[in-house]
């Protein structure tokens, strides 16, 4: 386990239970951005989501509504147990929506062997809400997610952006497991070309800053930009070779011209 993981785990285990109350208007903003943009984000009746670093489930709650399931990855234990409990409290069967313990992102074998099989690959959409400025290595956890996704699936990113400038209160603070305060749209643009989900490539920033409360302490709010980008697994030419040919019924589903 990497020191970056590390004190990642033992941060969010200590948030998890306190997590969604205290960031509740927070969430709840990012929540109705995130779903206002749904279609783009490759949400449609009986797709799949693969919800990386779910935490307590904003983006699962944020496209659930419009979608067939929601399947949750965190590195830290607690926030998995909040995420599943809260699907229990909302009433939703674990085939719909459940999250599990794990890192996608490791270098260790044993991690990837451990969701090796079929149920976690092939999603229609594969996403991270704020979970990238916590990673060291973000060009390999796009790629491993992209490699998780169907030709023509959508790999997505809800972030912050970089700052020409800012003042100390706008930073994150490194003692979170914070590795990167910000990103550009061309640093993102060529990690989701890298990762092979470039195609369609789309990056928006929210017109107004997002506050996310008490990040430095209590009544110590923190002001952000945030962005979410977007972009599509090339489809290979025997999925475009199907397309043309009419292909079966199921295929025709997840392959539509019209498909993001």
């Amino acid at each position: 386990m990497s020191d970056t993981t590390a004190v990642n785990q033992a941060y969010f285990n200590n948030l998890a239970p306190k997590y969604d109350d205290k960031f509740r208007n927070t969430i709840h903003r990012l929540e109705v951005e995130v779903r206002s943009r749904a279609h783009l984000l490759g949400a449609r009746p009986g797709s799949r989501l693969l919800d990386y670093a779910c935490g307590t489930g904003l983006v699962s709650r944020a496209l659930g509504p419009q979608i067939g399931q929601c399947v949750g990855i965190d590195i830290s234990e607690a926030m998995v147990e909040q995420y599943n409990a809260r699907t229990k409290r909302d009433g939703l069967a674990s085939v719909q929506c459940v999250a599990y313990v794990g890192n996608l992102v490791s270098t260790d074998e044993s991690c990837q062997t451990a969701f090796s099989s079929p149920e976690f690959f092939n999603f229609d959409h594969a996403g991270v809400g704020l979970g990238f400025h916590h990673m060291d290595d973000c060009a390999l956890a796009a790629k491993r997610l992209a490699q998780r996704l169907r030709p023509g699936g959508v790999f997505f990113v809800v972030d912050f952006a970089a700052q020409e400038t800012a003042s100390e209160q706008d930073l994150l603070p490194s003692s979170s497991g914070v590795r990167h305060q910000g990103f550009m749209e061309q640093e993102m643009q060529h990690m989701f070309e890298g990762a092979g989900a470039g195609f369609n490539f789309a990056f928006h920033v929210l017109d107004e800053d997002v506050t996310f409360e008490h990040a430095h302490g209590e009544g110590k709010h923190m002001y952000r930009r945030v962005f979410i980008a977007r972009g599509e697994k090339k489809r290979n030419n025997r999925d475009r070779l199907l397309i043309a040919t009419g292909g079966s019924g199921d295929f025709e589903r997840f392959y539509r011209y019209d498909d993001p």
